[in-house]
């Protein structure tokens, strides 16, 4: 079956947003009237490694003088080696590229004014051993740094989450919000595609993400628009972790160990070994969390002429425990091949428990009850994973073949147990439920990568994605004269899903003076089954889809660049969302899925500007997002005292909205990183027969401020807050949160230790109140806070000879201390 989504018209109010914001920044472009002037030029290179040829990332790129003692300009090589200078005038200069541990190099080239366009070809560096203890670079890399498709996040800057995990590192990113139970939303929404080293995981997003030890993650790239060649999944983007890899010869390493109060500990290291034409590592992490709090919950339920009010307090605890290893292999067989062998193995337990004290009210008959209720969940499971990579380049430069192949396997176990007890601890009813069985994944991509001329190119791949899930749920109820719990075969089912997506794509990109474009289309079958194991019924998917995309950027002079983009995506609902049967969480909460669902489909807007003053950067982006089919958890009554949860397509929403970005190095010894996001949400629709509309006004801001005590002490502060939101059905509360690291070199470049103190004013919490037709419900969720925790990171052989810079600005203005 083929269906077609058509195109909705933009909401006049999101697209008035776009010029009045974008007018400020704009303005600059008229202060610097002499770089209009035509002819400028541009130079291009590429920079690799002499031995192995493969692309050095961050070498410095540095445009002199002839006599090379006045800097002109500069930039810094991007992850595939190539660099990019702009607005140069007609003339001689010296070309000087240089990147530690490896022999600087000198051109020397002149930028006609006939042909002012100039390619230096590939520069090779050839790789020399450095002593680190007799010179060091001062001069620090910026926390965040943006690119025409996504920003990239540099986690070894974010102090306060150095203990963490991703989801810590993601509280001071813009575009996301974390809350105080860990959960992740991008712009607004909690759909989102989590990849690790451009791999997808089998796990939920926010789940995923707090695996993910922050002291093995190098950069996080956030990815609000992808382009044609990446899966559309996900109504707000991608979230791409990069863990560390290390670029050095010989044996190498790093490692870290992390302690604090309430049972939180872990440790992880990584060591590589390089030589000739290939680099081995293994790496091996374990982390404990544990997170003490309390909670409150209000709620009430009509059916018919009965009213029943329950109110509970009391403590609750979350946490996990997480431990897992990896290890590969990468080697080069000739300087135009690349292949790549790795695996993992992952444990995990997550746990979240309570004992609430409950007071139950109903009229009519008057009559009140109090009871106490023990909750337990547990979520755990292995995971398998092997991927191999091939690449081959070809002669002309960027004309490459890439193929991927990843087989992984996730064991899921889950186990929930709720009681009541009464006054004299008799256990008076309970609720038991198990859900166990595997599920495995096939990825196969292969991408071709043509250049048709300079600055113009053709990209082309397919992808094929083969899911198998099989879940088997028992629920067993508690039978007071045996005292036992009983098998509810009623309540009990096993489900197998088949879920296959085959895509191909193209994109097409180039360059017209100072602007460029790209455009992209990709189109999947999904083909989707689910079969209810000794049931009758089943449900069948059988569609194709089209997802275009278009990205642009122009350079303006005074180093201003203006870039939009445009994407449409995808959200499918998960299985369990498509459950059809009854299944008990507690005595008063009941969950029942839909397979009826369809998926959401989203069509997104970005638009942007950036600044650069010297060391400092100011960046604008209006975006513009509307989903349709929105996907709404929902509740209902199911009978007296029980909520019904499910899952429905409610309408249609709508979010546009303004994030800014100051990046200011205001002394040398102080620096402020500020963002913030301002957008309006709204959604609409028909729910349980009634239309119904929601609308708020969202914001959150964020305050990182870095104080430089000396070469080799740091001291971080930072602020976040969250503004409420809606929902279909309700609203979710604001809140604060503070957060100190004191971070010190304790052996210059090897040990490093940083103190962190998260939460101080034990402002973070958790509040939301839904309601509709027959009930209200109000919770509040406290984490114990303030948390301290003490980590140490150690490195040794030099593991990390990137240099801790980036951008043009740090490039060029560092000091060098002997």
């Amino acid at each position: 079956m083929v269906k077609w989504s058509r195109f909705h018209s933009m909401d006049i109010r999101a697209m008035a947003v776009l010029p009045v914001v974008l007018a400020a920044v704009i303005l600059g472009y008229s202060q610097d009237a002499e770089d209009l002037r035509p002819k400028r030029g541009t130079i291009t290179g590429r920079v690799v490694e002499t031995e192995n040829q493969r692309p050095i990332e961050y070498a410095s790129i540095v445009l002199l003088e002839p006599d090379g003692k006045i800097m002109v300009t500069g930039t810094s090589t991007q992850a595939n080696g190539y660099f990019r200078i702009s607005g140069i005038r007609p003339g001689r200069y010296s070309l000087r590229i240089t990147f530690i541990g490896f022999s600087p190099q000198t051109r020397q080239l002149t930028v006609d004014p006939d042909r002012p366009d100039l390619h230096v070809g590939t520069i090779q560096l050839e790789q020399v051993a450095v002593r680190l203890d007799e010179t060091r670079v001062v001069a620090e890399k910026p926390a965040i740094a943006f690119k025409i498709d996504k920003k990239v996040i540099n986690v070894s800057k974010s102090y306060t989450s150095t203990s963490g995990t991703a989801v810590d590192v993601l509280e001071n990113v813009p575009s996301v919000n974390v809350d105080v139970e860990g959960n992740v939303s991008l712009r607004g929404s909690t759909n989102f595609t989590v990849m690790i080293d451009s791999r997808p995981t089998l796990l939920e997003p926010s789940e995923a993400l707090q695996q993910i030890p922050a002291s093995t993650i190098e950069n996080i790239e956030i990815i609000t628009n992808p382009s044609a060649k990446y899966d559309p999944t996900g109504v707000s983007g991608i979230i791409n972790v990069i863990t560390k890899k290390n670029q050095g010869g010989g044996l190498s390493g790093t490692a870290n160990l992390k302690g604090g109060f309430d049972d939180k500990y872990g440790t992880d290291f990584l060591i590589n070994y390089r030589a000739g034409r290939s680099q081995t590592y293994f790496g091996v992490d374990y982390n404990n969390n544990n997170f003490p709090g309390r909670s409150e919950t209000e709620s009430r339920t009509s059916s018919g002429d009965t009213t029943t009010s329950i109110r509970s307090r009391g403590t609750s605890s979350w946490g996990g425990r997480f431990y897992g290893f990896k290890g590969g292999v990468d080697f080069y067989p000739s300087p135009n091949d690349i292949a790549s062998l790795g695996g993992e193995y992952r444990d995990r337990g997550m746990t979240h428990s309570s004992t609430l004290d409950f007071e139950t009210w109903t009229m009519p008959p008057d009559s009140y009850e109090r009871r106490v209720s023990r909750n337990s969940e547990e979520h755990g499971g292995k995971s398998y994973s092997l991927t191999g990579d091939y690449q081959h380049n070809f002669e002309i430069k960027e004309h490459k073949l890439m193929g991927r192949a990843t087989a992984s396997r996730h064991d899921g176990d889950e186990l929930s147990l709720t009681e009541l007890l009464d006054a004299s601890g008799t256990v008076t009813s309970g609720q038991q439920s198990t859900e166990a069985g595997p599920r495995s994944r096939v990825r196969l991509n292969v991408d071709y990568i043509r250049p048709l001329w300079p600055g113009h190119r053709l990209e082309t791949g397919g992808q094929t994605n083969i899911d198998r899930t099989e879940n088997a749920l028992e629920t067993f109820s508690y039978d007071t004269l045996s005292g036992q719990y009983v098998f509810q075969s009623a309540y009990s089912h096993s489900v197998e899903y088949i879920h296959d997506v085959d895509a191909v794509y193209a994109t097409y990109s180039g360059e017209w003076r100072r602007l460029g474009y790209q455009g992209g289309l990709r189109g999947e079958y999904t083909y989707r089954e689910m079969m209810l194991i000794g049931e009758t019924g089943g449900f069948k998917l059988d569609r194709i889809d089209f997802f275009p995309t278009v990205h642009g950027s122009y350079e303006l002079p005074a180093s201003l660049q203006l870039m939009a983009s445009y994407a449409r995506r995808i959200r499918r609902p998960r299985d369990f969302d498509l459950q059809p049967f009854l299944t008990w969480s507690d005595a008063y909460n009941v969950q029942r899925g839909n397979p009826a669902l369809m998926p959401e489909f989203i069509n997104a807007y970005d638009l942007a500007a950036q600044k650069r003053f010297g060391r400092n950067l100011v960046s604008l982006e209006t975006y513009y997002r509307q989903t349709h089919n929105k996907i709404e958890h929902v509740r209902s009554v199911y009978q007296t005292n029980v909520i019904l949860h499910s899952t429905e397509n409610v309408g249609t929403d709508y979010a546009y909205g303004v994030e800014l970005m100051l990046e200011l190095d205001l002394l040398r010894w102080f620096s402020l990183s500020l963002t913030g996001n301002l957008y309006d949400y709204r959604v609409e629709g028909t729910l349980y027969g009634e239309p119904f509309s929601q609308e708020s006004n969202n914001w959150s801001i964020r305050a990182n401020n870095t104080f430089r005590v000396g070469p080799s002490t740091r001291l971080q502060i930072n602020g976040i807050y969250n503004s409420p939101t809606v929902t279909a059905q309700g609203r979710r509360e604001g809140f604060t949160i503070t957060n100190a690291a004191v971070r010190q070199e304790l052996i210059k470049g090897a040990l490093i230790a940083t103190l962190q103190v998260r939460d101080i004013f034990s402002t973070a919490k958790f509040e939301s109140t839904s309601e509709g037709p027959g009930f209200y419900s109000h919770s509040e969720g406290y984490r114990k806070s303030p948390v301290v925790m003490l980590a140490l990171n150690y490195n040794f052989n030099n593991y990390k000879p990137k240099r801790e810079r980036e951008t043009e600005a740090d490039e060029f203005e560092g000091e060098v201390e002997p």
